[in-house]
């Protein structure tokens, strides 16, 4: 076994692949006119807290947006966290006032991780409850389908984890990413990094479902293109021992193992590879990290890393958290902040457009751009719904003391190394 990146050159590793490969779009976007500037004041921004006085309890028909998420199944860690961010941003807005006076509502549906859960939610959602839009989607195989019916009912709908590069085309117009992007966009980086270090074998193992099989394509033109040479392992996504895969990796000497096609998975590959005696680095990232680390526990000190859509370092993240803590005793992930900053920016541009029309508010979403408390960076999006501004946050587990509040009890807390340039947007075919 080959030994070219241990554990301890980690932090050169992540700075130079970053450096090298997160290269932005040549152009920044267009900048919205005023009426279109949704990243002036979130109604969340306030909160409850600090002795204000109590707005007014919102009034009249609810404003319903719907949450479309995996609560059962291997994807249910993420969907609480959905479910927890969505419901900590209604509690906020509504403490304030509502939006324009009236009240947000979600209304919960549990895809199990099926597509077929997932279609027969959305439409009963749409059909029945008179939602204004839904979010929540981590499965890219739930995500495939229920892109389809957001489309076919012009009703916008938010990804969270679901970053299959087909879910979106280039007529979508009411389907949004809101944390992972395209898998094209999560691999350049890998490949890059191998090119400039000379490194020429690169394994990976995929979950067999729709993100696993695009990262796999992903993995094999990005890595394809630069020569080197690759070997991708296959599991059920269900799977948590990982020990027989990884030994085929092992006897192929990879330079790096890439384990972010099997999202349930990574946090057992990164400690099962470490039993195993392979030092080689492994990047698993878009887990949720306290899942995560109740399978890893200390061996992920100064060797896990993950890249996220949350800025753990931020004031605004700290005090976001903390609260999110108080409510749920829970260590919010970027799964809860994308999923907060979905309901503050759909009540952002209802309050702004004053308009409950999906249509209506599909439109004026591509139009604007949110400032959201917790969040990397800006969100906003291209024509077909692509994050058109990404900035990932890469992230390395320490043994140290979370900031106050943020997670009480733990011994762990994610330091941030740097947060990406801004990532040129996957375009469809």
């Amino acid at each position: 076994m080959r030994h070219l990146l241990r554990p301890q050159f980690l932090l050169a590793v992540l700075f130079l692949l970053m450096l090298s490969a997160c290269g932005g779009a040549s152009e920044e976007p267009a900048e919205p006119d005023d009426a279109g500037d949704a990243g002036s004041e979130a109604p969340a921004e306030t909160g409850t807290e600090g002795g204000s006085e109590a707005a007014a309890a919102p009034e009249g028909e609810p404003i319903r947006i719907g949450v479309l998420t995996e609560l059962s199944g291997p994807f249910a860690p993420w969907g609480v966290n959905v479910r927890n961010g969505m419901q900590m941003a209604v509690d906020d807005i509504n403490g304030e006032g509502g939006v324009n006076g009236q009240p947000l509502e979600l209304v919960e549906r549990d895809t199990t991780g099926t597509p077929e859960e997932g279609v027969t939610a959305l439409r009963e959602m749409i059909d029945r409850e008179g939602i204004v839009a839904a979010g929540g989607v981590i499965s890219s195989d739930v995500g495939l389908a229920t892109a389809r019916i957001a489309e076919q009912e012009q009703v916008p709908l938010f990804m969270v984890k679901a970053g299959s590069s087909r879910i979106l085309t280039q007529d979508s117009r009411f389907t949004f990413r809101t944390c992972l992007p395209a898998a094209p966009m999560v691999m350049g980086p890998v490949a890059d990094y191998l090119e400039q270090e000379g490194l020429t074998r690169a394994g990976a193992i995929i979950a067999d479902y729709e993100w696993g099989q695009s990262v796999r394509e992903a993995f094999d033109e990005s890595l394809g293109g630069i020569g080197a040479e690759t070997q991708v392992e296959v599991a059920p996504v269900p799977e948590t021992d990982f020990t027989g895969y990884l030994r085929s990796l092992q006897e192929f000497e990879p330079d790096v193992i890439v384990a972010t096609g099997h999202p349930p998975g990574s946090g057992a590959i990164v400690s099962q590879s470490a039993e195993l005696g392979i030092d080689t680095l492994v990047t698993g990232p878009w887990g949720p990290l306290e899942t995560v680390m109740e399978g890893v526990g200390d061996a992920a000190f100064d060797r896990l890393v993950d890249f996220d859509c949350a800025d753990f370092s931020s004031p605004d993240y700290q005090e976001l958290a903390s609260r999110y803590n108080e409510q749920f005793d829970a260590f919010m992930d970027d799964d809860a902040v994308a999923s907060y900053g979905i309901v503050t920016a759909l009540a952002q541009a209802v309050e702004e457009s004053g308009e409950t029309d999906p249509v209506a508010l599909a439109e004026f979403l591509h139009g604007a751009s949110f400032d959201l408390p917790g969040y990397s960076g800006e969100l906003s999006w291209t024509e077909w719904g692509e994050l058109a501004t990404s900035t990932p946050v890469v992230s390395i587990i320490r043994e140290q003391e979370p900031p106050e509040g943020v997670n009480p009890g733990a011994n762990w807390y994610p330091e941030v190394l740097l947060t990406a340039e801004q990532l040129e947007p996957y375009q469809p075919e």
